[in-house]
């Protein structure tokens, strides 16, 4: 560095200058572990559950028609013809028996204790230098451990 004069004839020379250096680096910090664990609980299911049953009766007819009936509805009961072909002197169609069907409807309480699964993130910090290892190893699902360092700079 040059020297410098001042007005009264003084001549100040500087002996020492500090300069400032500015730098970055990386420092490793707190290990992160973020896993998952799964819970398992019992939970009662009780619902009501609706089904059909269809009753059956044969009804005896024994009338003679000229054609097979068609079947046909009464209500809730479906009516099914048989018919027998019987041979007199001339050939008569009788209506045998009805098959009547009713449908019924049936309602039943159902119980039944079901298994629900759940997770839940488990974090767990460990300082710098500590290792990065569970305390336990059998309470952390390791398919699906992930682990991350985060950077100081």
């Amino acid at each position: 560095m040059p020297s410098v004069r001042t007005d009264a004839d003084d001549l100040v020379v500087p002996l020492h200058v500090e300069e400032l250096s500015v730098t970055r680096r990386r420092v490793v910090g707190q290990t992160v572990r973020i896993s998952t664990a799964t819970h398992e609980r019992e939970q009662l299911v009780d619902e009501e559950l609706t089904h059909h049953l269809v009753e059956i009766e044969r009804v005896a007819v024994g009338r003679v028609v000229d054609s097979v009936p068609p079947v046909r509805e009464e209500g809730d009961v479906t009516i099914v013809p048989i018919v027998q072909e019987v041979v007199f002197i001339e050939r008569r169609l009788v209506l045998k028996e009805e098959v009547h069907m009713r449908r019924v409807r049936v309602t039943t309480r159902h119980t039944e204790t079901v298994t629900l699964r759940e997770q839940e993130a488990v974090i767990t910090r460990n300082a710098p230098g500590q290792p990065a290892i569970a305390d336990d190893p059998q309470s952390l699902d390791d398919k699906s451990t992930t682990l991350l360092q985060e950077q100081q700079t």
